[in-house]
């Protein structure tokens, strides 16, 4: 069985290449989908990459929920197709309503790249299988929209349905609420988080580490296993 993961591209992406290739290096069909294009070209899950989408105007992520792809993304998100939401792609989510909360600017008002430290929440959704649970993991972090915020009530939801996903460990770098570096949504198919994991899965570049590799392989074994 070939597994076909599509990766968006929206005016302002930056990652998409990165992600395409660490689809190709976990062993699965990398597709690059245009975001005009309502259609999905018959891939097995979906990728919302990072970048600046529109130049995040309004807030970010909030005018790239209204291209077309995204219309089949949720329509094919809530009948259960895997969809994982990086940096942008988890702000982008959050817009959608296909995960809760919101993301706002950095605390500190400054944009943060550095090499974080994660803990792994849950390792049962469809991005996290090759995890363990309490895993520690470093990927790389680049954002200044990157701070996680929902109510209180939401917050107890997702931390009593085992729905936080990462947390930040060590260090803070953007003010979200509870730690929160990652969730997903009640069925695990859908996980956002603000960490790059398609920079972290070569030895010879970027950080040199290959922890971001998990989620794409995590999707590979999930999808052949269906």
């Amino acid at each position: 069985m070939t597994v076909r993961i599509g990766v968006v591209t929206f005016p302002g992406t930056l990652d998409d290449r990165d992600a395409l290739r660490a689809v190709r290096l976990a062993g699965a069909e990398p597709v690059s989908l245009w975001h005009r294009d309502e259609d999905l070209k018959r891939v097995d899950a979906v990728v919302l990459p990072g970048g600046f989408s529109y130049g995040d105007y309004l807030r970010a992520g909030a005018i790239s929920r209204f291209s077309p792809v995204m219309g089949s993304v949720v329509e094919r998100a809530r009948a259960g197709m895997p969809v994982l939401g990086i940096c942008n792609g988890f702000q982008v989510l959050t817009e959608t309503h296909l995960l809760p909360g919101a993301m706002l600017r950095n605390d500190h008002l400054h944009f943060i790249c550095r090499d974080q430290r994660l803990r792994v929440e849950n390792a049962d959704t469809a991005w996290t299988a090759d995890y363990a649970e309490g895993q520690e993991i470093h990927i790389p972090l680049k954002n200044i929209d990157g701070r996680y915020v929902a109510d209180e009530r939401t917050l107890d939801e997702l931390e009593g349905e085992g729905r936080v996903v990462f947390r930040y460990v060590g260090f803070n770098p953007n003010g979200s609420l509870r730690d929160i570096a990652g969730i997903t949504n009640a069925a695990g198919n859908v996980v956002g988080l603000m960490p790059h994991p398609e920079h972290a899965v070569e030895p010879l570049v970027g950080t040199g580490r290959t922890d971001g590799l998990g989620f794409f392989t995590s999707i590979l074994k999930k999808l052949v296993n269906i």
